[in-house]
């Protein structure tokens, strides 16, 4: 059943909570709504505008939200646990420590979102807009970003671990001591990234854009670089303990104090500017010089 404007009014009118469950409110006009709490799960808010609504600790789990327009809306501590938002516009929403596992964000704008602390675990972000938003301290266990947009956005001390990245855009993104065990990060985009600190052991960064990353300190080991663009990546301190470095570009790459034990660097191409840590010989390893 949907709600004419006026039994809509009537409606949240009613002392809060707010029993809505199951309810058919797509398209309605819910602009700055109070919905504190609000029981919406398995609600219709398909193309629904909820601009500026305040949706504290609401569940909305298994809810319809797909095209809805909550820009600037407060979804703190929300459930959303199996929600439906693809493509919907949550642009500067707050979303900080809200459940978001195994949501449905496919094609969704989150550009400049808080979602501090939030659990994304197993989310669908696929082409996804999180460019400037704050995702510090957020689960992103086995979540899929692939294509998706993270350009700037902070991931600091973000778990990220068994998530697909493939092909994501991470330019600029600050990634300081994040977790990204296990990652798949193919043929992203990763220039001018802040992952220092971060655990990276057994990514996979094949064909990766690492141009001027800061890595230092991280954990890199049994990482995929093959074919990864490491020039005037900052790489001292790292662990590259067994990782693949084949036909990985090294030009101008710091990599003082690294550990490269057991790693294999055959056909990784360095100049004059790439920084080795002492004593390290890089011709005995199959490594090309490029003038």
């Amino acid at each position: 059943m949907q709600f004419s404007k006026t039994e809509l009014c009537l409606l949240l009118k009613q002392p809060k909570p707010l029993w809505l469950v199951d309810v058919d409110l797509s398209g309605a006009e819910l602009v700055d709504a109070d919905l504190v709490d609000a029981r919406l799960s398995g609600a219709k808010l398909s193309d629904a505008d909820l601009r500026g609504a305040d949706l504290i600790d609401a569940d909305l789990c298994r809810a319809d939200l797909s095209r809805a327009t909550l820009r600037g809306a407060d979804l703190r501590w929300a459930n959303l646990s199996n929600a439906i938002l693809s493509r919907a516009d949550l642009s500067s929403a707050r979303l900080i420590g809200a459940d978001l596992v195994d949501a449905d964000l496919i094609g969704t704008r989150l550009s400049g979102a808080r979602l501090n602390e939030a659990d994304l675990s197993g989310a669908d972000l696929i082409a996804a807009d999180l460019s400037k938003a704050d995702l510090s301290g957020a689960k992103l266990i086995r979540a899929k970003l692939t294509k998706a947009d993270l350009s700037r956005a902070r991931l600091i001390r973000a778990d990220l671990s068994e998530a697909d990245l493939n092909s994501a855009n991470l330019i600029g993104a600050f990634l300081f001591s994040a977790n990204l065990t296990d990652t798949k990060l193919n043929s992203a985009d990763l220039r001018w990234a802040d992952l220092r600190k971060a655990t990276l052991s057994r990514v996979d960064l094949r064909h990766a854009k690492l141009t001027s990353a800061d890595l230092s300190e991280a954990d890199l080991s049994e990482a995929n670089l093959s074919k990864a663009d490491l020039s005037e990546a900052n790489l001292s301190n790292a662990n590259l303990t067994k990782a693949d470095l084949t036909e990985t570009k090294l030009i101008g790459a710091d990599l003082s104090g690294a550990n490269l034990r057991w790693a294999n660097l055959t056909e990784a191409v360095y100049a004059s500017n790439t920084i080795f840590p002492n004593g390290f010989d890089p011709r005995t390893t199959g490594a090309i010089f490029t003038p």
